[in-house]
């Protein structure tokens, strides 16, 4: 929080020097000390457009616009030297005492100061950093440029879709950690590791007024609750999923030896103190563990899911099926899931591994006929002659399968009822979840009051530590919850929670994974895909070749021609090429139009 401080000793400062600025200029000193007011009237004295005091209320993008008017107010004021103006632009707060206090500074106005900057400052550096801050007021307050990384959507949006984020859907929310690199979310641009943002200042959440809220079925873009710890060296697995495993192991290992077992805290703390050895070698990649390092919210990664569940709901899921409030809920229309397939013969191929070290089925060209993705297929089991595949696939492709010749059966693959799988929230040996039989779960909503036990601590132990009220701490004692040291048996929470969930169902790591998403870490909604294409590392036959593509159909080559400039509707993409191209064409037009116009004019004004 001392960044703060120091900030708004900063911008004090620089409130004093821009009275003594306005003196000099012949304006009560007094206007300088009343915020947005005063950037009015600097813009007036200017002469700039008065709207550039609106700019100074956007977090971040202010910090530049502060650099914009210290380069103005230093031509102005008769400080044009390259030393001068580099000072104002880069330290305007004490530029402004300086130059206030400076006898010699005398106001001399931006149309009457001959000096011109450079023709490299005019043309290039100008238009640049305006650029910047209009793509940074439209990036952080209505739309976000966004690429689906994974496959946890697939089909409803899919790995190589390019697409924008409305965030005025639910509300854009004002930048926690203002100061930034431009455009980058986490890291900065050809770097693994290196932070694109300081946290000298920080800014508490707040959310913007929106049309709405989540609601049961819209794809939402969210900052990864679980997000908030990462391993530097190895950032996109979970911290917490990555302590997990560590912990299993070492009960494996003693179970093995014939060791005394301990306590599952016990192996959890020692996995703690094993992934906190940065020398340690991590099971997930085999590197160096490296250093810890926490992110804030709006720093944490994104991801798109399914909201499937919203505040105040009761979800359960039975065989696949999701059930809210006791309700069937019907499934997307583009939904995934595991099938067990069995054919005469390696009908997909046999397992062999790929240039890139994964383990695939050597019939890429079926599989990519199918668009079935690389290491989403998987020999299971091989009888004599029969062969039966693991194959992640949605219903209409479930179809093709069963109809295609060698094919034996096609079964849907279902984890029983009661078998708990160690990846599953609330990662509670008591609770015998998994991906296909889940629940059942309330998933609270702000001023809801739930009864708080030993039971169900483990269901909301992250909300009421971390999500709900800022960090506090719960233990167990003596057979009751306390909750920063007094014992409780309800709580009242203060914010509403999602259930997030892929249509991929059996390859997506969600909220069966790791909870609850507060509504503090919803982003927006996508709304339009303009661009998507396949990747070689999925695709091996038809997402190869680029230039290859340009002739091709969706199937067979690299672009998905039918994905192109797209509304994302409820019930998936709906296309808008023609009107979207109807109206470039119209500006296009009209351009050339109003040049024609304009020269005529200009040519009609000599011939007089």
């Amino acid at each position: 929080m001392i960044g703060n401080y120091i900030f708004i000793g900063l911008v004090l400062i620089s409130f004093f020097g821009l009275s003594k600025l306005f003196a000099k200029a012949g304006i009560e000193s007094w206007k300088g000390f009343v915020p947005f007011y005063n950037f009015y009237v600097l813009s007036k004295l200017l002469n700039k457009p008065w709207w550039w005091c609106l700019i100074m209320i956007v977090p971040g993008v202010n910090l530049m616009m502060y650099g914009v008017y210290g380069f103005n107010v230093a031509r102005a004021f008769n400080k044009p030297s390259n030393g001068e103006l580099l000072y104002a632009s880069l330290m305007p707060y004490l530029f402004f005492v300086s130059a206030g206090l400076d006898p010699k500074a005398k106001f001399v106005g931006l149309d009457k100061y001959k000096k011109e900057p450079s023709a490299f400052i005019k043309n290039w550096v100008d238009p640049i950093i305006f650029a910047v801050i209009a793509a940074s007021i439209i990036r952080t307050f209505f739309l976000e440029a966004f690429t689906i990384p994974t496959s946890s959507l697939e089909k409803s949006l899919m790995v190589g879709d390019f697409l924008f984020v409305n965030k005025l859907a639910y509300g854009a929310k004002i930048p926690q950690t203002p100061i930034a690199f431009p455009f980058a979310h986490h890291t900065l641009p050809f770097t693994e590791k290196t932070k694109s943002y300081v946290e000298w200042i920080k800014l508490p959440y707040f959310r913007l007024p929106g049309f709405g809220k989540p609601k049961n079925g819209d794809i939402v873009v969210f900052n990864y609750p679980d997000g908030d710890s990462i391993f530097v060296n190895d950032p996109v697995p979970s911290y917490y999923e990555i302590i997990r495993q560590v912990a299993h192991m070492l009960k494996n290992q003693d179970y093995s030896n014939n060791q005394p077992l301990k306590s599952d805290a016990a192996y959890q703390h020692e996995a703690w103190e094993y992934m906190h050895t940065p020398q340690n070698q991590s099971p997930s990649n085999g590197r160096p563990v490296g250093e810890v390092a926490a992110r804030p919210a709006d720093k944490r990664e994104h991801y798109v899911k399914r909201c499937v569940g919203i505040a105040g709901d009761m979800l359960e899921i039975k065989d696949w099926d999701i059930y809210i409030n006791g309700k069937l809920q019907a499934m997307p229309e583009h939904s995934q899931h595991r099938y067990y397939v069995s054919t005469k013969g390696p009908l997909f191929g046999e397992r062999m591994e790929n240039k890139l070290g994964q383990v695939v089925l050597s019939n890429a060209a079926l599989l990519d006929e199918l668009d079935i993705y690389v290491g989403e297929a998987d020999l299971a089991n091989t009888k004599t002659d029969t062969c039966i595949y693991d194959i992640n696939m949605p219903n209409d492709v479930v179809e093709k399968v069963k109809k295609m010749a060698g094919v034996i059966s096609v079964e849907k693959k279902i984890t029983a009822k009661g078998e708990r799988e160690l990846t599953v929230f609330p990662h509670d040996p008591a609770y015998k979840w998994n991906n296909d039989n889940f629940g059942p779960l309330q998933i609270p909503a702000k001023g809801m009051t739930l009864k708080i036990d030993t039971g169900n601590i483990s269901l909301y132990r992250t909300i009421l530590t971390t999500y709900d009220d800022g960090i506090h701490s719960v233990e167990v004692k003596n057979g009751k919850v306390h909750y920063d040291g007094n014992p409780i048996t309800e709580y009242t929470f203060k914010q509403d929670y999602y259930w997030m969930m892929g249509d991929n169902r059996h390859n997506s790591a969600d909220s069966r994974s790791w909870g609850f998403v507060p509504f503090d870490h919803v982003v927006g909604k996508p709304v339009f895909v303009w661009f998507s294409m396949k990747y070689a590392e999925n695709n091996p036959i038809s997402g190869k070749s680029v230039l290859g593509s340009l002739l091709k159909n969706s199937k067979e080559g690299k672009f998905r021609w039918e994905r192109f400039l797209c509304y994302v509707g409820d019930n998936g993409l709906v296309s808008v090429k023609i009107p979207v191209i109807a109206i470039i064409l119209g500006l296009w037009g009209y351009s050339k139009w109003n040049r024609r116009r304009k020269s005529k004019a200009v040519a009609n004004a000599k011939n007089r």
